[in-house]
C-alpha cells in the first residue's frame, strides 16, 4: 500500500468488519461494496451474502480519474470532481437502502497521485465514505477471488485492466498465487512516444519481465476490466456470435488476433453503435487492444476467458468463509431462484431424486447441470403460458449465474424450455442451439420431458408416487406406481410419460400400484 495514502494506526483494515455475522443474516443482508478506479467509479450492493448473490443495484460513473495522471503527477480535475459526486450520491443510496456500510476501495489513480491522500480526506469529509487505497498487489488478488467467485476450478492467469495499470494473478485449486501488477493501463499508454511501433517494444518488455513471476505454462488466461469486455463484446460482433452474455465467453489466440485486426482498421463511433458502448470507454479500446495482442503473444495461452467478476465480487469472497466458498455457485443460485419463485420450494430436490435413475453413469458436471434444471423447473410459472417456455430459456441463458459456460447456459435453458413444450421447431431460439452437439440437444430434450412428466407429481415427493427404471436390455422405460402414484396417474401423466419414454427410445411399461 502506498505510505502517502495509507489509513492510520488505529484501523484495522478494510475487512475487519465481518459481512457474514450469522447464517440468517447471511441470506437476507444486502452488502454494498465501491470501486474507485482510475476511468470509472462503480458502485455494486448484492442482495444476500450468498454464494452466487443477485445483484440488487449496480452503478457506474465513467469519471476518468486516473486521465493524465502519468504527465501531470495529479488526479484529473474535472474526474475528481465527478468521482466526489458519484461517491456522495453512493452514500446516501447506500443509506436509503438501509444497509450495512459501504466497502469502498480505491486502486492506481488514487494510490499514484500526490493529491491521493487529499483526495482521500475530502471524500471523507464530505460523504463519510473512508476510502482504502490498496496496492496493486492486493488489486491483483481481490481480482483474482473475483474469478474464483463465478469460476471455483478457474486455473491460469487472471488478467485485470484498469485505465492506469494492468494486474496478474495466478490462479488454482481455488486459491491465488502469484502476483504481479504494471503501467500498462490505457492511460499510461497514452504518454508513450514514438507512435505504435514504440508502444509495442515497451509493452512486450514489460509483459515479457512480468512473465518470470509466472513460469509455468498457464493454458488458460482470464479477462477482467470493461475494456476487455469490449473487445469481448465486438468479437460476438466479428464472428456473428448468437449469445451476448460476456461471463465465460470463450476465444481462441487466432481468433483474438483477427479482432483485434479488425478493431485496429475499423471506425470506432460505428462500433460503439454496435456494442453500446460509452465513448469514453472506446476511446480506451485500441491500446487495451495493443495490451491483449501482447498478452496473446508472449504468455501463449491455449484458450482467453471473459469473467464478468473482478474486484467488486473479491470482496465479497474475501468475507465468505470456508464453508461458503466451497459450495457451487450454479447450485446455490438455483436454490435461491426456487426459494424466492417456485410454487413448491423444496419440490426441486425430490424431483432430482425422481428422476436420477435415468441418468445414472452420467459425468458429475452434466449432472449438476441436471440438478440445476430441477432446481429451477418451476421458476417461471407466472409467465403467461404462451411464452413460459421461451421465458425459462431466456432465465438460464441470459441470467447472472456463475459456474456455468455458455454451452451449459444453453443445455440448461433448451431443458426448461422442453420442461413446458414438447417441440422446439420453429422456435426464434434455433441460432442458439447450434452451441450444441447434436447429442447435447437431444440429452436437453430428455431431461425436459422427465421434468414435465415428473412435475404431474408435485402435489407430494415424487419416490412416494412411483420409481423410474430405464430397462435397457429390453428396450423398455418402467414406471413402477405406488397407491398415490396409481391415484395421480391421470391421462395428462400418462401422455408425458409416453413422450418421455419416446424421446429416450423406450417403450414404455406402467407397473399399476397392486391394491
Amino acid at each position: 500500500m502506498n505510505d502517502r495514502n495509507e489509513p492510520s494506526s488505529d484501523d484495522h483494515g478494510p475487512f475487519a468488519r465481518p459481512l457474514f455475522d450469522d447464517p440468517s443474516a447471511r441470506a437476507l443482508r444486502r452488502v454494498g461494496v465501491v470501486d474507485v478506479g482510475s476511468n470509472s467509479v462503480r458502485m455494486v450492493v448484492f442482495d444476500g451474502a450468498a454464494r452466487s448473490p443477485a445483484y440488487f443495484y449496480n452503478e457506474k460513473v465513467m469519471c476518468g480519474l486516473g486521465l493524465g495522471l502519468a504527465e501531470t503527477g495529479r488526479l484529473n480535475p474535472r474526474g475528481r470532481d465527478r468521482a466526489l459526486a458519484a461517491l456522495r450520491r453512493f452514500a446516501l443510496l447506500a443509506e436509503g437502502m438501509n444497509m450495512a456500510p459501504l466497502t469502498v476501495v480505491a486502486t492506481a489513480a488514487v494510490r499514484e497521485a500526490a493529491d491521493g491522500r487529499a483526495f482521500c480526506e475530502e471524500v471523507l469529509r464530505e460523504t463519510g465514505l473512508r476510502l482504502w487505497v490498496i496496492d496493486g498487489d492486493e488489486e491483483a488478488r481481490l481480482s483474482a477471488q473475483g474469478v474464483l467467485l463465478g469460476w471455483p476450478d478457474a486455473r491460469g492467469i487472471v488478467c485485470d485492466i484498469g485505465g492506469s495499470s494492468m494486474e496478474l494473478a495466478q490462479v488454482g485449486g481455488g486459491k491465488v498465487g502469484a502476483r504481479a501488477t504494471s503501467p500498462l493501463g490505457p492511460f499510461r499508454l497514452q504518454q508513450v512516444q514514438g507512435g505504435q511501433k514504440a508502444r509495442r517494444q515497451h509493452i512486450h518488455g514489460i509483459l515479457a519481465d512480468m512473465k518470470k513471476k509466472f513460469p509455468d505454462r498457464h493454458p488458460r488466461i482470464y479477462l477482467v476490466g470493461g475494456s476487455w469486455r469490449v473487445v469481448a463484446r465486438l468479437d460476438m460482433e466479428r464472428r456473428g456470435y448468437p449469445l451476448t452474455v460476456l461471463h465465460e465467453y470463450r476465444m481462441l489466440p487466432q481468433q483474438i488476433l483477427e479482432t483485434l485486426d479488425w478493431i485496429a482498421v475499423s471506425d470506432l463511433p460505428i462500433l460503439r453503435v454496435l456494442t453500446g458502448t460509452s465513448q469514453e470507454r472506446m476511446e480506451l479500446v485500441p491500446l487495451a487492444s495493443e495490451v491483449l495482442r501482447g498478452l496473446v503473444e508472449v504468455f501463449e495461452p491455449r484458450e482467453v476467458d471473459v469473467s464478468a467478476y473482478g474486484i467488486r465480487e473479491g470482496l465479497l469472497y474475501e468475507q465468505m468463509p470456508e464453508r461458503l466458498r466451497a459450495r457451487d455457485p450454479l447450485i446455490e443460485a438455483a436454490r435461491m431462484a426456487e426459494a424466492t419463485s417456485a410454487r413448491i420450494p423444496g419440490f426441486g430436490k425430490k424431483l432430482f431424486g425422481f428422476l436420477e435413475p435415468l441418468f445414472d453413469g452420467v459425468p458429475p458436471e452434466r449432472m449438476r447441470l441436471i440438478h440445476a434444471a430441477c432446481l429451477l423447473h418451476d421458476t417461471a410459472w407466472r409467465a403467461h403460458p404462451d411464452y413460459r417456455a421461451e421465458v425459462c430459456f431466456d432465465n438460464a441463458t441470459r441470467a447472472n449465474l456463475g459456474g456455468l459456460d455458455h454451452p451449459g447456459r444453453v443445455f440448461l435453458g433448451l431443458a426448461l424450455l422442453h420442461r413446458y413444450k414438447n417441440s422446439r421447431a420453429g422456435s426464434r431460439l434455433e441460432p442458439l442451439f447450434r452451441l450444441l452437439t447434436d447429442e447435447q440437444v437431444r440429452d436437453a430434450e430428455v431431461l425436459g420431458k422427465a421434468m414435465r412428466f415428473g412435475a404431474m407429481f408435485a402435489v407430494a415427493d415424487p419416490q412416494l408416487a412411483g420409481t423410474l427404471k430405464p430397462k435397457m436390455k429390453k428396450r423398455e422405460l418402467e414406471l413402477a406406481l405406488t397407491p398415490l402414484g396409481t391415484g395421480l396417474f391421470g391421462e395428462v401423466a400418462q401422455a408425458r410419460f409416453n413422450s418421455l419414454a419416446q424421446a429416450l427410445k423406450l417403450v414404455p411399461a406402467v407397473t399399476p400400484a397392486v391394491t
